[in-house]
């Protein structure tokens, strides 16, 4: 995972995806293709629903006392040429959710779903052979995608992930909200409790697929 410091092309690319996040929806969930993007990359944004219509919402809260009914959220993968190979940036952002509250954020693998656990596992870059995965040499920061944050007193948040990698396409599907902090130590290393809310996602790694 690289840092501003580290990456200022990277971080160029990220203010520019920032600036285009900050026209929503006014309601409903969609995505977005690459091709606007730049670099490659989709974006997905709405208001969360409960999971109750049919077919489902791209958002959706499963604990509303968390995350409101009509509560927004965008997410946007940024894909770059680095000095190395690509480089991925992930921004999310929130509005409308509990104020001065801190949240847990992870790419997960599969597609929201009417149950929270239809989402899958996070999303790895080095898969973990055991499953659930709970041991920090592969639940990390570095080799999954964490975007915790912090709300503030309006209950806006946003955070930013950048990595030296891209998503394997098909493998990467969904932002989950949970509903504190994400640990570290081994045994409860990714975790954070139960899951808020999600937003379906079809991360492409820049692909256009």
């Amino acid at each position: 995972m690289r840092t501003c410091s580290k990456a200022a092309a990277a971080t160029t690319a990220v203010a520019a995806v920032t600036a285009a996040l900050l026209a929503l929806p006014s309601a409903g969930a969609s995505a977005h293709g690459g091709a606007g993007w730049g670099g490659g990359g989709v974006r997905a944004e709405g208001r969360f629903v409960t999971p109750s219509g049919t077919p489902l919402g791209d958002a959706l809260t499963y604990e509303t006392a968390l995350v409101p009914v009509g509560a927004r959220i965008s997410v946007a993968e940024h894909v770059t040429a680095g000095a190395r190979g690509p480089v991925t940036a992930v921004v999310l952002r929130v509005s409308g959710l509990l104020p001065d509250r801190v949240y847990g954020a992870h790419v997960h693998a599969e597609p929201c779903g009417a149950t929270p656990d239809a989402a899958g596992p996070h999303y790895q870059n080095v898969p973990d052979p055991r499953q659930p995965s709970t041991d920090p040499a592969y639940a990390n920061a570095e080799n999954e995608v964490w975007l915790d944050l912090t709300t503030d007193a309006r209950g806006t948040g946003r955070a930013v992930s950048r990595h030296d990698w891209r998503f394997r396409p098909g493998a990467a599907n969904a932002v989950v909200l949970h509903e504190h902090g994400t640990a570290t130590d081994p045994g409860d290393a990714g975790t954070a409790g139960g899951r808020a809310a999600c937003l379906t996602v079809p991360f492409d790694g820049g692909t256009g697929r």
